[in-house]
């Protein structure tokens, strides 16, 4: 849920024709995180848990390129993508070590 603050925070500062592209995009793809998470968790097996955690590290991949575009397009710095790209590789790791987790039980 911090990571999706975060990336909230800076694309409010894209330009304002990015308001329904890639501000959308990313805001869209930094909420789908924490939601597939919670909605896996609320269903009744560990099957349908890992198949959300799945959709969740699929978000995260997404948002990754997508904060790495806004660079790109000169919307954010380096200085700025740092601290979300990191979050973002250590909420991965967890995922994966919660579905390994899943896996072998």
């Amino acid at each position: 849920m911090k990571l999706a603050g975060d990336v909230y925070r800076l694309s409010a500062q894209f330009p304002k024709h990015e308001t329904y592209g890639l501000a959308s995009q990313i805001q869209r793809s930094a909420v789908s995180v924490p939601s597939n998470i919670a909605e896996g968790h609320g269903r009744n097996s560990p099957k349908e848990f890992n198949h959300f955690l799945g959709v969740a590290s699929g978000s995260l991949a997404e948002l990754e390129t997508q904060l790495m575009l806004a660079q790109q397009f000169g919307y954010l710095t380096e200085d700025e993508i740092d601290l979300p790209l990191l979050l973002s590789d250590e909420i991965g790791k967890m995922l994966n070590g919660l579905q390994k987790s899943l896996l072998s039980n």
